[in-house]
């Protein structure tokens, strides 16, 4: 049953570090991009939510604390795409680490793709969702729940990009054309298929999250939406 309040959390509210502290907790590793970190849709320079606005705060909320929620989010991180001004946003290359730093792993959610469809690099939904097989592969590899047995994963395809915000021209659409938001709609069927494939869970945040006024980073209003699609998909599998 989902607790109302993580009871293992330190009580300073708002704060974006915290710890549960039961040492029984299942562990959660949220894997993603910007959308994972809490960036504020069209407010760069203020940066990224509070931890108890995020989807990731909000998940441990909802969870309690026989769960215990990392979040890894990383703006502008793709799937396994290098940008040659700037290092560290190749999602495979910091996966690997990141696995067994925070090892043992009960389930990963991994939210990645946006950044792929970008024009800079020209990806179809389904060479998206190969990337995502890649991925897929270094954590069947590399990570162990705390049974020594096999890390859960559930698969989310992100929202859909959204040309019609006010926000969207100015400040998404240099980066992103309409290919890209095509793209973005087709990327849930495509990385269902892999789910499936690969025997991994899996969500589609565009069914109940959308963009906020830039058209790409998640509405206020649809954290907590998404931590509840997750918890329940969560506290299914665990």
């Amino acid at each position: 049953m989902l607790g109302a309040r993580a009871i293992g959390l330190t009580a300073e509210v708002g704060r974006d570090r915290v710890m549960n502290l039961n040492g029984t907790a299942k562990t959660v590793l949220c894997f993603g991009d910007s959308n994972t970190r809490g960036q504020r849709p069209g407010e760069y320079e203020k940066g990224r939510l509070p931890a108890d606005q995020r989807w990731t705060g909000r998940l441990q909320a909802l969870l309690g604390d026989r769960y215990a929620v990392i979040e890894e989010g990383l703006n502008g991180r793709t799937t396994d795409l290098d940008y040659p001004d700037r290092p560290g946003c190749n999602g495979l290359t910091y996966l690997e680490p990141c696995l067994q730093s925070h090892s043992p792993l009960d389930l990963v959610v991994l939210m990645l793709g946006s950044n792929d469809l970008k024009c800079r690099f020209g990806r179809s939904a389904g060479e998206i969702a190969a990337a995502h097989g890649r991925l897929l592969d270094a954590i069947e590899r590399e990570a162990r729940d705390s049974a020594d047995g096999r890390t859960r994963v559930v698969l989310v395809s992100p929202i859909h990009l959204d040309l019609t915000k006010p926000s969207y021209e100015e400040l998404t659409a240099p980066a992103f054309d309409a290919a890209s938001v095509a793209a973005s709609h087709l990327l849930a069927a495509e990385l269902r298929h892999l789910a499936d494939v690969c025997r991994v869970l899996f969500a589609d945040a565009a069914t109940v999250a959308e963009p906020g006024d830039d058209g790409l980073h998640l509405g206020l209003d649809s954290h907590q939406p998404l931590a509840e699609l997750l918890a329940a998909v969560i506290a299914e599998a665990l």
